[in-house]
């Protein structure tokens, strides 16, 4: 029986942006303080780029409905090897993504526990405690991880956009100003592009299964661009008024920016209220992101291209031992990084994340003109090459602006996988066709 087509436009895109908008933007305007005003121009172009993806990827799910992921589409134009490669590389930015996320909700703890921003060695240790107490939950069982997640959601957004309603009030242009820059003007906006890309990431997963929607050929792709659009400036409006309320001396040092930004307006009790829900904010996004670390190298285990050991299932069907080597690869990467401090760790990270998923897009862009080659109208093909080009050329140049050494260690982390891959073509079990994958790691 046909899926009931029960998703329209605005069902649709609030499900883009409850995707898209977690904890990606409580510690940003910390690590953009040093850049000023010049942080706002890479808000734009990383909304631009955004914008373009998010286009070439409701293309690309028009073309292969069955796939799921992005890994799926290079590996439908490219073969195993490519499919292989964006796999081991996504699988790693979702165990960064896990490690930032835990580092951002300990930084907000700070509010309550100081000792963790005075020690950096406790502050690594409190992100590493919110891991594995959500990796134990959804050890647990999907179910009990699905409530929390559902508990999480409720006052996600409302004291963020009251704290923008409020603090237009005592917003001040002037400490956007930037006095010191040690760098030129457009390195500046292209590093602050690449940190604000981090704040996107996850415009891949968005798309809803056209069975569910309304007129899908037009719906999803309206959805997906608006869903994006709509969380851009929400991330603007929040990031803007908070660096024009605290002094970007002091932001650039902040545990809480967010939490500094309402003890100006309402004292220590609005920093509590907005500590806690970016807290709540962060925890909820782990839980989620911590579900897809298990469930992201099952499916592409089950496909062949990963190790047999991650289709392993609990006995409440959760797929422990997956979820278990992830978040001990995840706490690795705090561990590596605590005495750099919580922000430092948190921007480290998150550069180091955005070169893992920025190398999958770049390759979505390019598996858009293959898959899109049969187009019988003219005029939407060379429109399909042109916005991938573009998708392209955005991904790239954001990589630019990631720190050499995050590009360093992130290209060896990626070339690790290869010896993998050589051993699942000689050991393991034949991959199953690229078109007949299912939406497994959406």
């Amino acid at each position: 029986m046909p899926a009931q087509r029960s998703l329209g436009l605005a069902t649709t895109t609030s499900i883009v942006i409850g995707n898209m908008v977690g904890s990606g933007i409580f510690l940003l305007p910390a690590s953009l303080a040093l850049y000023g005003v010049y942080s706002l121009w890479g808000w734009g172009f990383s909304t631009v780029g955004a914008l373009i993806l998010a286009w070439v990827f409701s293309s690309l799910s028009r073309r292969l409905t069955k796939a799921g992921g992005p890994y799926a589409y290079p590996r439908e134009a490219f073969g195993d090897f490519a499919g292989f490669l964006i796999a081991w590389i996504y699988w790693l930015s979702i165990l960064g993504t896990n490690a930032a996320v835990a580092v951002a909700f300990a930084s907000y703890l700070t509010v309550f526990i100081p000792i963790l921003a005075k020690v950096p060695l406790y502050g690594g240790l409190a992100a590493i405690a919110a891991l594995w107490a959500l990796t134990a939950l959804n050890i647990y069982g999907v179910h009990a991880a699905g409530r929390m997640q559902l508990i999480t959601v409720i006052l996600k957004l409302a004291p963020l956009l009251a704290l923008v309603a409020f603090g237009i009030l005592y917003f001040d242009p002037k400490l956007l100003e930037v006095t010191h820059l040690s760098t030129s003007r457009a390195s500046a906006v292209n590093a602050s592009a690449a940190l604000t890309m981090w704040a996107f990431l996850g415009l891949e997963t968005a798309t809803v299964p056209a069975e569910h929607v309304k007129n899908p050929e037009k719906t999803i792709p309206r959805a997906t661009l608006l869903g994006t659009a709509i969380a851009a400036a929400f991330y603007i409006a929040c990031s803007t008024v908070v660096m024009g309320m605290v002094p970007s001396g002091a932001l650039a040092h902040s545990n809480a920016p967010f939490a500094d930004a309402a003890r100006i307006m309402w004292g220590h009790w609005g920093a509590w209220i907005i500590a806690a829900t970016a807290m709540i904010s962060c925890f909820g996004t782990l839980n989620g992101w911590l579900l897809m670390q298990g469930q992201f190298p099952k499916a592409v285990a089950d496909d062949g291209l990963f190790p047999k050991f991650f289709t392993h299932r609990s006995a409440r069907g959760a797929p422990a031992l997956g979820m278990i080597i992830s978040s001990v690869l995840a706490t690795l990467l705090i561990l590596m990084n605590y005495g750099h401090g919580l922000v430092g760790m948190f921007t480290l990270l998150i550069q180091l994340t955005t070169f893992f998923v920025l190398v999958p897009y770049m390759f979505c862009a390019m598996a858009e003109i293959v898959l899109g080659r049969g187009s019988r109208a003219l005029h939407a093909s060379i429109l399909n090459v042109v916005l991938a080009c573009a998708g392209f050329a955005f991904a790239l140049w954001a990589t630019a602006g990631i720190e050499q050494d995050q590009v360093y260690w992130g290209t060896l982390l990626l070339l690790v996988g290869i010896p993998i891959f050589v051993w699942q073509k000689r050991h393991g079990k034949r991959a199953a066709p690229a078109d007949s994958l299912e939406a497994k790691a959406s």
